[in-house]
C-alpha cells in the first residue's frame, strides 16, 4: 500500500514536470558555490549522473545538468533543492547565512554531503545559521531509507576515510526535514563516473539509489 501511494504521487509529479509549457520546472539540483577555500566544485560528474539515474529509473523528469548558484544571486531563488559538498572550509557572509536560513525555513531543502574534510566547517556553519536547532540522526526505519529503494541498515558507506560509520543527520523545522547532512558516506564519490574513484559497481548503484531516495523524499514530503 505504501509503495502504491508513493508510485501514484510520483506519477502526479511526472505529469506536472512533463508539461512542455513549464519545462523550466523539471527537477533541478542547485550546487552552492561558496567561499572559504573549499572545493565546492568537487565530483563534477556526480550530480549529472544522479539526475540521469533518477530520470531513467523513476517518473520524475529532471534537467540534464546541475545548476551552480551563489547564495542570494538570481538563480539561487529559482530552485529550492540545494546541494553542498567539498573537502575544505566553507565560509559564508552574514548576509548569505541570513538568506540561506530564511530560504530553508520557507520550505527549501539542503543536502550537504561530507566529502572528507568538510565536517568541522559545516557543523560550525549550521550552528551559526540555526543556533536554536540540533542535528538528529535519522534511524534506519526513517522513510528516507525506504521510500523508493530499501536501505535496511540506513545510510550506505560508499568511500572509506576514518573507519567511522556513516550517519544521516537531519535538521527539522515544524517536523519537516530542511537540512540533510550525509556524514562519512561520501555519496558524491559514489555518484561520480566509476573510473574516477574506482568505486565498485554495487556501491555506485547503491549511492545512486540513495540519492534517488533523498530526492523522492523531498518531492513527496
Amino acid at each position: 500500500m505504501k509503495y502504491q501511494l508513493v508510485y501514484i504521487i510520483l506519477i502526479i509529479i511526472s505529469i506536472i514536470f512533463s508539461n512542455e509549457s513549464i519545462l523550466e520546472n523539471k527537477f533541478r539540483i542547485s550546487r552552492i558555490h561558496y567561499s572559504g577555500g573549499g572545493d565546492w566544485y568537487s565530483d563534477p560528474s556526480s550530480i549529472p549522473n544522479l539526475l540521469d539515474f533518477i530520470s531513467k529509473n523513476t517518473d520524475i523528469k529532471t534537467s540534464v545538468n546541475e545548476e551552480i548558484v551563489k547564495i542570494g544571486d538570481n538563480n539561487f531563488y529559482k530552485n529550492n533543492y540545494y546541494y553542498i559538498t567539498g573537502h575544505g572550509k566553507i565560509k559564508l557572509s552574514q548576509n548569505e547565512k541570513n538568506i540561506l536560513r530564511k530560504q530553508l525555513l520557507s520550505g527549501s531543502f539542503l543536502h550537504a554531503d561530507d566529502n572528507y574534510g568538510l565536517d568541522k566547517s559545516f557543523r560550525k556553519l549550521i550552528e551559526e545559521i540555526f543556533p536554536e536547532k540540533k542535528f538528529v540522526e535519522l534511524p534506519p526505519n526513517h522513510k528516507i531509507f525506504n521510500i523508493l529503494y530499501e536501505f535496511s541498515d540506513g545510510l550506505p558507506k560508499i568511500h572509506e576515510h576514518d573507519n567511522k560509520r556513516p550517519q544521516a543527520l537531519g535538521l527539522f523545522h515544524n517536523k519537516k526535514l530542511i537540512v540533510l547532512y550525509t556524514y562519512e558516506s561520501d555519496l558524491g564519490d559514489g555518484w561520480e563516473d566509476v573510473k574516477v574513484h574506482n568505486v565498485p559497481i554495487y556501491k555506485h548503484e547503491s549511492a545512486l539509489k540513495m540519492g534517488a531516495n533523498i530526492v523522492t523524499y523531498f518531492l513527496v514530503n
